[in-house]
């Protein structure tokens, strides 16, 4: 197990190599200078020539490449064009928001996708079954702009002044907010990597309230999350549902789950301790794949509920051609799925004893 993490450790570095390949490529196709959309009428030649130098755009694209290559071993993703600010600090003050959007989208697809995938194949052909897969194909075809529009004014508008009220759009309510941990912590003087973290953990609303103690920030937090969590992770719920079904129906038609029925096990110690188990390596796959599904997913999401992640975040810097936070945002989520990935795998010799992972 150990050897098998390593070489895949070691595996990630032409991986990253690559995605720094790809992500640089793209980012220098997007038709437009970003000179003349950052000053606008003001982007004469002289300046625009004292812009590219600042920035580094003046040299071969070979050089920037590899400049920005040893800028990035090193934690550096540059300085934001608009913003001027170190990308690193905008990462770490966006994608907390996203990461907790995209864990609590997760977590509420597999459970409830499961669970659905469950009912449906110990009810084959039956009209819990029929429903279970008519609401799967449903949630497939549904685009989440629209359903997070749906959302928002079928919660906010139809139902405002009752109980079942929740807000639309903003990440916390007016007069609650996250107080830094290295305020809290004493910890103002650091600087570098451990700059960075405790940035990241201070900026998550979620792991902030729990280390402070704060019920009050962890109620709101959650609250806020409740409808991107329900329109971003729809589509990934009914793709794991219909995974389960498939997998466990499999499973079921197997002669250890008969034999297992022959000794006269009980049906629910059959169903999740046998047959459930051996079903899981494909669904567990699926939603490591889908985990990438909701980061991207989150673009939309953020924009349509005014959630300030990375995803919204990333969106400003296409249109404004700031090259830095669209590489840095970029290379990030990817490093994330990448290490999605490595987990997935390591989860199959968990879940079948007969994979050895060597």
């Amino acid at each position: 197990m150990l050897s098998f993490i390593v070489r895949r450790l070691l595996l990630l570095f032409p991986v990253l190599t690559g995605i720094l390949v790809v992500t640089f490529t793209i980012t220098r196709m997007i038709p437009g200078d970003p000179c003349d959309v950052m000053l606008g009428e003001k982007a004469t030649k002289a300046k625009c020539k004292i812009f590219k130098q600042h920035y580094g755009l003046d040299k071969s694209i070979p050089e920037q490449f590899l400049r920005y290559t040893l800028n990035v071993a090193q934690g550096d993703f540059g300085t934001a064009i608009r913003d001027r600010r170190p990308v690193s600090d905008l990462i770490a003050e966006r994608l907390p928001l996203t990461i907790e959007l995209t864990v609590i989208a997760t977590v509420f697809a597999s459970t409830v996708g499961i669970l659905l995938g469950v009912v449906a194949a110990l009810n084959r052909n039956s009209a819990a079954d029929t429903a279970t897969m008519v609401f799967a194909n449903i949630g497939v075809s549904m685009p989440i702009f629209w359903l997070g529009l749906l959302l928002a004014y079928f919660f906010s508008l139809t139902l405002k002044d009752t109980p079942f009220f929740i807000p639309p759009s903003s990440r916390l309510s007016p007069g609650v907010s996250i107080i830094p941990l290295a305020k809290v912590w004493g910890l103002q003087n650091l600087k570098g990597f451990q700059r960075f973290m405790l940035m990241l953990v201070s900026n998550s609303a979620i792991l902030n309230a729990l280390l402070t103690g704060n019920t009050k920030l962890l109620k709101d937090a959650l609250w806020h999350l409740i409808l991107p969590a329900l329109a971003v992770g729809t589509i990934s719920l009914s793709v794991i549902a219909r995974m389960t079904r498939s997998s466990l129906l499999d499973v079921l038609g197997e002669d250890y789950v008969r034999t297992a029925r022959s000794k006269g096990l009980r049906e629910r110690l059959i169903i999740y301790r046998h047959a459930l188990r051996n079903a899981l390596i494909p669904i567990v796959t699926i939603i490591g794949l889908q985990i990438g599904s909701l980061l991207s997913g989150a673009v939309l999401t953020e924009t349509i509920f005014g959630l300030p992640g990375v995803g919204s975040r990333a969106v400003e810097a296409i249109l404004s051609r700031d090259y830095p936070i669209i590489q840095g945002f970029s290379v990030l989520v990817a490093v994330i799925y990448v290490f999605t990935n490595l987990i997935v795998d390591i989860s199959y010799a968990y879940l079948d004893p007969r994979i050895r992972l060597k």
